[in-house]
């Protein structure tokens, strides 16, 4: 009997595979999958061994373009145009449609249409339910170590890391979207009984967290500076070091510590308090080891990205600055580097030259008159995400009375990261002079009437900002079809990390704010949790947090995870942090909304920096409500899955 790959690779329990394992090609013949891997070549030598280890990597998604038009902000950020990206998974989350994930192609956690296959080089045939067939691949490996005797320690020690981090890592991806899983740490034989149960995600996080201790221990600090490494220079960028492993491992048990997870879904917690209960106990453990892992980052070949620029719009990176903060994300006129620059700690694969241009480049402008070519999807920011995330210049978020925010010059002072992210009312749009039927387009005009938002023409929904900005972070606003950065001269390439250098250190303040607030610290870093804040302040030029946020425990956590909310904007991360926070079900983080003002005066764009303009009538319209339960703190596992034995029961709700 023969059945597909993809009857046995599922999301969130994948029993099948799990049970009877599967080939890495198309398709699967009834046989273990023992026997599809000859111990005498797989596992006989380093170099065998790591090209046994290296399909793991191969399996990441590549979360912006595993599809031609992706999707993974599904928080309050974010809101696409209507028409086009109202088949999204951000807009079926909208609505409470949180089935829709197995359903949609347009995400990394789901490939439909027989299209999965871990050996592929392309980018449309990987997605997060690999996952399985990756967990039951590095346990094969693992039974198997004891056969690489043809090998230096290190490279025995380099190999069982690698098979126990992408262990823990591929439980821990597919937790925090459906909860506690069975954790597989061991071959399950193909003729054997499978009945595993679903644990807690405390107690699964606590085994992926032992699995990164482990490869910590075994992994190296740099590639580069060891005796495998110098034969591989120029190619150990994405290998997994002794830091990706460490801030893992604190990544799983902060999510562990995190109100969801120690106190159950529900609603009200921004009221009684609940969203500021962690684990205590975990949320040391957290800090212990994110801050083991900052300590390491010198010698490590991470850091911080320097935040220096001569034209900010442009994203021009000063000459002085030996890094550059956009690298992280995309790089132009580069013949097509990978993005990550220094700070990228976990990234998948990027298989092919120029593959960012279709289609995630072209999903960020207006699509008005065609400025921005090919398909009719928008991301961009909502207002009610900007006003808080965005806080100002000197540190404070524009609530506080001694911020200085100016609702009448509401861009001015803003955080730096505002005028790098953020595309505004009267920004330069189109850099390239544009012909005649353009040429009103140049400079954008998101005020109430302005012709890129939907007052007075609905058309604008679909075309325009149904927010009043747009978002130029991931992507440069110069990809269009004037200027024509998504043109093969642009040489531009894209790619989001699952983790860098800057989330080590608001981890970090997380957790060791849960567990003593601003000036907590770990003995394993000489860093407290407001010295993590700053450090990322700093960095662009932002104030300090306010001496009058450190001695309320529960304002300062707010700080922090405005903090997360501002240098994560728009990286995939902010519906996790609302879910495990208790967050999701309350206001105002269950709105959207859309900035209105009006211009006051005839100021002059084209002379003038848009930040000092004045307005008047700065308010917020609704755009979106969402109308959540507790069910909607996780996502459901496929029907199919649930139904297959009873100890794997439906996550609650669905």
């Amino acid at each position: 009997m023969k059945k597909t790959i993809n009857q046995y690779i599922l999301s969130g329990a994948a029993v099948l595979a799990l049970s009877f394992g599967m080939a890495s090609c198309t398709d699967y013949l009834d046989k273990t999958a023992d026997s599809d891997v000859n111990p005498e070549m797989a596992f006989m030598n380093f170099q065998n061994f790591q090209g046994f280890v290296e399909e793991a990597y191969n399996c990441i998604p590549n979360k912006e373009s595993n599809f031609w038009c992706c999707t993974f902000n599904w928080g309050e950020d974010e809101i696409m145009n209507t028409g086009g990206g109202d088949t999204h998974l951000t807009a079926h989350i909208d609505l409470g449609d949180y089935r829709n994930w197995y359903n949609n192609d347009q995400t990394y956690l789901h490939r439909g249409g027989g299209s999965l296959n871990p050996t592929s080089n392309d980018k449309f045939a990987h997605s997060l339910e690999h996952a399985w067939y990756v967990i039951r691949k590095m346990n094969l490996g693992l039974e198997n170590i004891e056969k690489l005797t043809n090998a230096t320690q290190e490279e025995k020690n380099f190999i069982k890391g690698q098979l126990l981090f992408m262990r823990a890592w591929w439980h821990l991806e597919q937790m925090i979207y459906f909860g506690g899983l069975p954790y597989v740490d061991y071959v399950i034989p193909a003729d054997g009984p499978f009945n595993l149960p679903r644990l807690s995600f405390q107690e699964c996080a606590q085994k992926a967290a032992e699995d990164f201790r482990a490869a910590a221990d075994l992994l190296p600090d740099n590639w580069d500076n060891t005796t495998i490494g110098k034969r591989t220079l120029g190619k150990n960028d994405l290998r997994i070091t002794k830091v990706c492993a460490l801030g893992y491992m604190g990544k799983a048990l902060l999510w562990a510590a995190s109100p969801l997870n120690e106190l159950g879904a529900q609603t009200g917690a921004s009221k009684n308090g609940n969203t500021y209960k962690y684990n205590t106990q975990l949320a040391q453990q957290a800090a212990d080891a994110l801050g083991e892992a900052i300590a390491a980052l010198p010698q490590s070949p991470y850091s911080l990205a320097e935040y220096k620029y001569s034209d900010i719009y442009n994203h021009v990176a000063d000459k002085s600055a030996n890094s550059c903060y956009s690298d992280i994300f995309y790089t132009t006129g580069q013949s097509w580097k990978m993005p990550g620059g220094v700070e990228a700690i976990m990234r998948g694969p990027m298989p092919d030259i120029n593959g960012s241009n279709w289609n995630f480049a072209k999903l960020w402008g207006p699509k008005v008159n065609n400025l921005v070519e090919h398909d009719a999807i928008i991301h961009m920011p909502t207002a009610n995400y900007i006003n808080y995330a965005y806080g100002m210049e000197n540190g404070l978020p524009i609530t506080d009375p001694e911020s200085g925010f100016d609702p009448t010059h509401p861009f001015k002072n803003r955080d730096p990261r505002f005028y790098h992210d953020i595309m505004f009312d009267g920004f330069k749009f189109l850099n390239t002079t544009p012909g005649a039927a353009d040429k009103d387009y140049q400079y954008l005009q998101l005020y109430t009437g302005g012709n890129m938002v939907p007052t007075g023409d609905t058309r604008r929904s679909a075309d325009g900002s149904r927010t009043g900005y747009f978002c130029q972070k991931l992507v440069p606003h110069q990809c269009n079809k004037y200027d024509g950065m998504y043109n093969w001269g642009g040489a531009l390439q894209t790619y989001l990390p699952y983790m860098r250098v800057a989330d080590l250190y608001l981890m970090y303040a997380e957790a060791c704010a849960a567990v003593g607030g601003a000036t907590q610290k770990s003995s394993r870093c000489n860093l407290n949790a407001v010295d993590a804040i700053n450090i990322l302040r700093d960095r662009v030029g932002a104030g300090h947090v306010a001496e009058k946020y450190l001695s309320d425990k529960n304002k300062f956590m707010d700080e922090v995870r405005r903090e997360r909310a501002c240098e994560l904007a728009f990286e995939g991360f902010r519906w996790n942090d609302l879910q495990r926070w208790l967050l999701l079900t309350e206001y105002p983080y269950n709105v959207k909304t859309r900035q209105e003002f009006y211009r006051v005066g005839n100021y002059d764009y084209t002379k003038n920096d848009p930040r000092d303009a004045e307005v008047t009538g700065w308010s917020e319209t609704t755009i979106v409500e969402r109308s959540f339960g507790t069910k909607h703190y996780l996502l459901p596992l496929k029907d199919a899955e649930s139904y297959l034995y009873s100890e794997y029961p439906q996550n609650p709700g669905w």
